[in-house]
C-alpha cells in the first residue's frame, strides 16, 4: 500500500481523488487550508495537515509527515480555479497557483519526495479550432487561471528534468456530477451546480452568450464525471510508483456538450424545466474545447465510463 499526501484533498474534486485512492487500497494524507474545502467531505480516519501552501513552515511540515508516515508521493490539486475571477484579479492567482506550486515543489523536495501529480487544466490550450484537442496542440491560454495552470507545468517538468522528480500533468476537461450529496460542487462557478441552483430555486441561471460558433450557439466543452476524473489519478498514481513519468495527459471524454444541452440533460433528469437566460459573453471564455484522450488511454489505460446523464442525476 502507498501513501500520498493531497493537497486540497477537502475541495470537491480532492474529496473525489481521495475516496478512489482508498478504494484502490492507497493511503492518503489531506493538506488543505480550508478556504474553500470542508472537512464533512473528509473521513474520520483520514489525517488532515491544516496548512496554506504560502505561509511559512510547509518543508517542515512535510518533513514532520514524512518522518512519522511513508509518503510515497504528492498530489497537487489545491488552486484557485475560477476563470473570470482571474480575469478580475490575475496576480492572486498567479500568487496562488504558480507560486503554490513553486512551494510545494521546494517542500517536497526537502522532505525528499520524490513523484509528483499535478492538476492542470484543458485552459491550457485557450481558444482553438481543433477538434479533438491533443495535448501537442499549442498551448495559448485565454485566461490568467490558463496561463497560471500552465506556467505550474513548466515548474513541474523543468524541476523534474533537473533533479529527476517523477511526474504527470493531468489536464481536466470540464468536471462535473458527483458520487454523493455529500462531495457534491458547492462552487458558485462550474456550470452543472449553478443549473442545478436554477431548478431548486427558480432563478434562471445565465448562459454566457448564444451566438458562438458552435451547432446551438453556446459554448461547447467535453464534460467528465469527477468520479472518472478521480479514477485517472489513481491510474496516474500506479504509473508514478512504477517509476513511469507520462508527462502532460488529458482528461476528457472525446465528445463535446453545449451549455443548452447540459441544460436539457438537467431537466430531463430532474422532470422540471431549467430557467435560463442569455446574456453576453464572459471574457477569457473560449468557444468550444474537446479533448482527444488517446494518450491517457494508451499510457495510463483510463478510460471514461460515465456520460452526461450520469453527470446530471
Amino acid at each position: 500500500m502507498s501513501t500520498w499526501l493531497l493537497t486540497g484533498g477537502a475541495g470537491y474534486i480532492g474529496s473525489h481523488v481521495l475516496a478512489a485512492l482508498r478504494a484502490a487500497g492507497h493511503d492518503a494524507v489531506v493538506l488543505d487550508d480550508l478556504s474553500t474545502g470542508l472537512t464533512s467531505r473528509l473521513p474520520d480516519d483520514v489525517e488532515l495537515l491544516r496548512h496554506d501552501l504560502l505561509e511559512p513552515g510547509l518543508p517542515d511540515v512535510l518533513t514532520d509527515l514524512t518522518r512519522r508516515r511513508d509518503v510515497d508521493g504528492v498530489v497537487h490539486l489545491a488552486a484557485k480555479k475560477s476563470v473570470p475571477e482571474s480575469v478580475a484579479v490575475p496576480l492572486d492567482y498567479y500568487e496562488h497557483n504558480v507560486g503554490g506550486t513553486v512551494a510545494m515543489l521546494r517542500a517536497a523536495a526537502t522532505a525528499g519526495i520524490g513523484r509528483f501529480v499535478y492538476s492542470s487544466s484543458a485552459a491550457v490550450y485557450g481558444e482553438t479550432s481543433a477538434e479533438p484537442v491533443a495535448e501537442e496542440h499549442p498551448t495559448l491560454p485565454t485566461s490568467p487561471y490558463g496561463e497560471t495552470k500552465l506556467a505550474g507545468e513548466w515548474a513541474v517538468r523543468r524541476y523534474a528534468e533537473a533533479e529527476g522528480l517523477v511526474w504527470t500533468a493531468l489536464r481536466y476537461f470540464n468536471v462535473a456530477g458527483s458520487a454523493s450529496a455529500a462531495l457534491a460542487d458547492r462552487g458558485a462557478t462550474n456550470l452543472l451546480p449553478l443549473v442545478m441552483r436554477a431548478v431548486d430555486t427558480g432563478r434562471p441561471v445565465q448562459v454566457f452568450g448564444d451566438d458562438w460558433p458552435t451547432p446551438d450557439g453556446t459554448c461547447l466543452r467535453d464534460y467528465v464525471h469527477v468520479e472518472d476524473l478521480a479514477e485517472a489519478h489513481v491510474a496516474a498514481a500506479a504509473a508514478l510508483l512504477e517509476g513511469r513519468s507520462p508527462g502532460a495527459l488529458n482528461v476528457g471524454r472525446n465528445e463535446g456538450t453545449s451549455v443548452l444541452e447540459v441544460i436539457r440533460a438537467v431537466e430531463e433528469a430532474r422532470g422540471r424545466p431549467v430557467p435560463y437566460e442569455i446574456v453576453a459573453r464572459r471574457p477569457g471564455d473560449p468557444a468550444r474545447v474537446v479533448a482527444d484522450a488517446s494518450r491517457i488511454a494508451t499510457v495510463l489505460g483510463w478510460r471514461a465510463s460515465r456520460g452526461i446523464a450520469a453527470m446530471a442525476g
